[in-house]
């Protein structure tokens, strides 16, 4: 068991192992040390949303931070309104509420039980990670540890190529959505906005600035120009556990021949979800069973549509979507940005439509970037990664999915694992591919815990 145990990172990863260990009430001492960066404590950039426009698009009954309390979330909303149902997708906002309170009982609990937690409000600076520990890096100040587990989130967005230096300062060519939203918004209201992206974040921008701006039209640009799919109005229940098909594509790990198991699997299935739905719990090992080639062949040629497969929207937010797209305020293109500068009072784009090799201008007053998550630790400017990374303390994943790691969680660098030295989350993604979303974070949340209490 060890020890003294710190925590990086202030999003729902880092809550989750926090609650984790300290509801197992471990008989032996625990200091913890939670450095947030600053953020409120559990909220992170998914749920410090305050949006009732922004919903879950996971439904509520299975959105517990606990694998051993399935109803934690969907009792806590009901506590307030006890309309409210287990097939409902409801505000990220209320979410962020949820995790708050559970970091708030963590914290009684620990003070109850005498172990030393301390929540720190600020971002490590630096780590050194060594066989007998972890030597942590904070200003001047150094701080040996147990193990350290990076619980980060999506990195900090960087710029597409092709955009000028210009075009960001003059604020016209926004990188980080999330901020942009935080922020007050610009008066005048810009007319015309395109969003580069086309998927569950470029929803949520679009609906919230649709709504702040009534005058404003939305033009969004991606590879195939589509929308994210939809769930289903009611909850659909897989008819078998897709054992067969999973069989079937362990048995034959290569892109092409997945894909005909696929469509052969949906073509006798009442609903596509159902199919996709069933595989969830076998995507890992699916993942880590495809060699290199045909992981960076999906990457290529097959990412776009799991992702839209996969992560879908609410039903609602769809019909939101589709009722700006009919009243003429929103428009899809299929194409790529190649070029951002800025031109008198407006952005100048060249953007690239799919299928032509002719690239078209298009002026704009204001340009979001919406590609969704980042998780190259080869271009990043996130301090604490480039550090872990300049010093070889960690090995990027080849494919840009975080870093290099052991299904435990271990980080490595060089071809070896570390001992101490973990991670959760958006990281591992090259190890699990499905690493990101809550039931997959409360999975690696309860292991984790597990791991580090000797259990």
């Amino acid at each position: 068991m060890y020890r003294r145990v710190a925590i990086i990172g202030g999003g729902a990863a880092a809550a989750t192992l926090l609650s984790e260990l300290l509801d197992r009430q471990p008989a032996q001492s625990l200091h913890l040390d939670w450095f947030t960066g600053g953020d409120a404590p559990g909220r992170g950039v998914a749920y410090g949303t305050r949006s009732e426009r922004h919903l879950l698009n996971v439904r509520a009954a299975s959105m517990s931070m606990f694998a051993s309390k399935p109803r934690g979330f969907l009792d806590f909303a009901q506590r307030g309104d006890h309309s409210i149902a287990g097939t409902d997708f409801l505000p990220r906002r209320l979410y962020g509420d949820y995790l708050e309170a559970e970091v708030e009982h963590a914290l009684e609990r620990a003070k109850a039980l005498g172990h030393d937690v301390r929540v720190i409000p600020f971002k490590v600076d630096g780590l050194v990670p060594e066989h007998d520990g972890v030597t942590i890096l904070q200003g001047e100040e150094t701080t040996h540890v147990d193990a350290a587990v990076l619980a980060l989130g999506g990195l900090p967005p960087q710029p597409l190529s092709g955009v000028s230096d210009a075009a960001i300062a003059s604020g016209r060519y926004v990188v980080n959505p999330w901020s942009f939203l935080a922020q007050a918004q610009p008066d005048p209201a810009p007319r015309k906005v395109v969003l580069v992206g086309l998927g569950l974040t470029a929803v949520d921008v679009v609906l919230e600035l649709a709504a702040l701006w009534p005058n404003a039209s939305f033009t969004a640009i991606s590879r195939h120009g589509l929308l994210p799919e939809a769930h289903l109005a009611s909850a659909s229940a897989p008819s078998d556990d897709g054992a067969d098909l999973i069989e079937a594509m362990q048995a034959a790990p290569d892109l092409r021949s997945w894909m005909r198991l696929l469509r052969d699997a949906i073509a006798h299935s009442e609903d596509w979800r159902v199919v996709i739905d069933s595989m969830r719990p076998h995507t890992p090992a699916l993942w880590q069973a495809l060699p290199r080639e045909e992981r960076a062949r999906f990457l290529r040629h097959a990412r776009w549509a799991w992702e839209r497969a996969r992560h879908r929207m609410a039903p609602q937010v769809m019909a939101q979507m589709q009722a700006l797209e009919q009243a003429g305020r929103f428009r899809r293109e299929r194409a790529r940005l190649h070029a951002a500068d800025v031109e008198g009072d407006h952005l100048h784009l060249s953007i690239t439509p799919t299928g032509s090799s002719t690239p078209q201008a298009l002026d704009t007053d204001l340009v979001i970037q919406t590609i969704g998550l980042n998780t190259d630790v080869r271009r990043t400017g996130h301090p604490l990664v480039s550090q872990l990374a300049t010093n070889g303390h960690i090995t990027p994943d080849p494919l840009g999915l975080g870093c290099a790691a052991t299904t435990e969680g271990r980080l490595c660098h060089d071809g070896e694992a570390w001992p101490h030295l973990y991670a959760m989350g958006s990281l591992l993604r090259g190890t699990f591919w499905e690493s990101t979303a809550m039931p997959e974070i409360r999975q690696q949340a309860r292991q984790m815990a597990d791991r580090l209490l000797g259990k």
